[in-house]
């Protein structure tokens, strides 16, 4: 485990032992109730079976040991229910954090992250913290006050049992500590099994066209049974690894009753008045092992932080908050989006993408963004979408630096529409209602009309509410942008970002889609990036104005060779 992943591990247990307080105390009460138990059990055995000079009655040990066991059932339920909620706490917060850091890095700063595992990181992995917090960093301390009550008990009853006790409880954590580096190991390596497993399976899902059509589907079967017979065996070998601190602790706690038995067996033949102190320290060995017993069964939930701890120390750092006196806001209307000698680079080897790239585009105009594969127009998009920061220069909204911008109004200024639309598996009404779920219905059926989708709507059987597959299935490529236009036409947002949205039609198709986006861009600024020559045709019949980034690169090494 790096030491990145050491201090992570390390933060985490050190934010939920202040937490952890109450619940402590609780098990400590436990603890003091089980002595008091044990000793009414002890006194209460012996009257039973006149072992002893009479003492107190009979009933009232009874009725101390029931009440005993009352107030401790009350205290274990409390501690359930407090290690519950601050196990939902810190999953809540993890996940909140996990999510928060995928949305703000957005597809760009995640590029190389394999959405099964991320899906994984969010869900499985946030699950297996829930132990760590709600019941591993309690049995943490009262492995240490339990066992020192009940020794210091049964020290002050009878030495020499207690040090039995206390040498056999210092013996459980090595072999505790042996055993859990095994689980530890088998515990990664079993969340590396799950999260291949996971992705590929997803990856299979998503390309099983392509898996039937080239007969590879038996193949594929086989493969992923391979995966889950994989993601078994090392589940079992951490239950393996994990018995034997459980077998540890087993031998310790017999060791320790078979020689205090042995202590006071000789002497109980010739006082019977030893039999209540005889009673009360055995009675007292379960006691001592039941802390230890319950830190080992919760070790596990430790190794299975630490083993899935790089996959949160793995997530790129979100970008730096903007601070709160900075941020600001614009008009919504009359949006004016300006580039000033804006410079960014991917990869430093391979040059700059943009270099002292300025423009500008008023409201109620279209942009067109030219030029070959690599030109630099998806870089723009990025740009002005926020997910990424130029190197140099500036990107404003209405003379506004687009950073600190207040995000949730930048978020709705922006409609972007790109070359495979995302259409998640519900109605299409639904699916149009994404951009606005609160629109009212007459504004999603003039959103339909204005995307040409009302004959497509009206064919169907349930019309708006017909459900739709998950990514679209079912619709043709120009049906799901249409309805992507639709979500923009209900966004009613004064900048529109189209990458390609033409891309992958037929010729008929996309000049319908065409004539649809030239009455969204009605009004709005507009940048389009497109490779298609009939959207460069339309755009330009329709007042466009044109930057080939190209010609701009050209250009720029021109100058430099002058």
């Amino acid at each position: 485990m790096s030491a990145e992943t050491k201090a992570w591990v390390r933060a985490e247990q050190k934010r939920g032992q202040s937490a952890a307080r109450l619940p402590v105390l609780l098990g400590a009460a436990q603890v003091g109730l089980g002595i008091a138990q044990a000793w009414c059990a002890a006194y209460l055995l012996t009257a039973v079976l006149h072992l002893a000079p009479r003492g107190l009655p009979v009933v009232l040990y009874a009725i101390g040991f029931i009440a005993f066991a009352a107030l401790r059932a009350a205290a274990g339920m409390q501690a359930e229910r407090l290690g519950f909620e601050r196990g939902a706490a810190a999953r809540r917060r993890l996940r909140n954090t996990v999510l928060s850091t995928i949305l703000a890095l957005g597809p760009v700063g995640l590029r190389g992250k394999h959405s099964g595992e991320l899906a994984a990181t969010a869900v499985d992995r946030v699950e297996a913290m829930e132990g760590l917090h709600a019941r591993w960093i309690p049995a943490t301390a009262l492995a240490i006050i339990g066992p020192a009550l009940v020794g210091l008990v049964v020290l002050w009853v009878d030495w020499r049992a207690g040090v039995v006790l206390l040498t056999a409880g210092l013996l459980v954590p090595f072999a505790m500590a042996v055993a859990g580096i095994g689980a530890g190991v088998a515990a990664k390596r079993q969340f590396i099994a799950l999260t291949r497993l996971q992705t590929r399976f997803l990856d299979r899902i998503r390309g099983i066209s392509t898996i039937v059509l080239a007969g590879r589907a038996a193949d594929e079967a086989r493969a992923l049974a391979a995966a889950a017979r994989e993601l078994r065996q090392r589940t079992m070998r951490v239950l393996r690894v994990a018995f034997l601190s459980s077998t540890a602790l087993d031998l310790a706690a017999a060791a320790a009753l078979v020689v205090i038995v042995l202590r006071f067996a000789g002497p109980l033949r010739h006082d019977h008045a030893l039999a209540p102190t005889a009673l009360f320290i055995l009675l007292l060995v379960p006691e001592f092992f039941a802390p230890l017993r319950a830190f080992s069964a919760v070790y596990a939930d430790r190794m299975a932080a630490e083993a899935v701890a790089d996959a949160f120390c793995a997530l790129p750092e979100p970008p730096a908050p903007v601070p709160a006196a900075d941020i600001r806001s614009v008009a919504a209307h009359g949006l004016t989006l300006a580039f000033e000698d804006v410079s960014f680079t991917w990869d430093a080897a391979r040059g700059p993408v943009l270099e002292h790239l300025s423009f500008r585009a008023v409201s109620g105009e279209i942009l067109l963004l030219t030029g070959a594969s690599g030109a630099g127009k998806s870089t723009i998009m990025d740009l002005i979408l926020g997910f990424i920061t130029p190197d140099s220069g500036r990107v404003t909204i209405n003379s506004v630096d687009l950073p600190v911008l207040i995000p949730a109004a930048r978020t709705k200024m922006i409609g972007w529409i790109g070359q495979k639309p995302m259409i998640f598996a519900g109605t299409i009404e639904e699916n149009i209602r994404f951009a606005r779920p609160e629109a009212a219905d007459e504004d999603v059926a003039e959103a339909i009309r204005n995307a040409q989708l009302s004959a497509l709507v009206d064919s169907l059987p349930e019309g708006v509410k017909t459900p739709l597959g998950e990514g679209g299935f079912g619709l043709s490529g120009g049906q799901a942008q249409r309805i992507a236009i639709a979500r923009a036409f209900l966004k009613d947002a004064p900048l529109l970002l189209l990458d390609e949205p033409t891309a992958h039609l037929d010729p008929a198709v996309e000049r319908e889609v065409l004539e649809s986006i030239k009455r969204l861009a009605t009004g709005r600024t507009v940048i389009m990036a497109t490779h298609s020559a009939i959207a460069v045709e339309f755009a330009r019949n329709s007042g466009a104005k044109r930057l080939d980034l190209d010609s701009l690169r050209h250009a720029r090494r021109r100058e430099v060779l002058a």
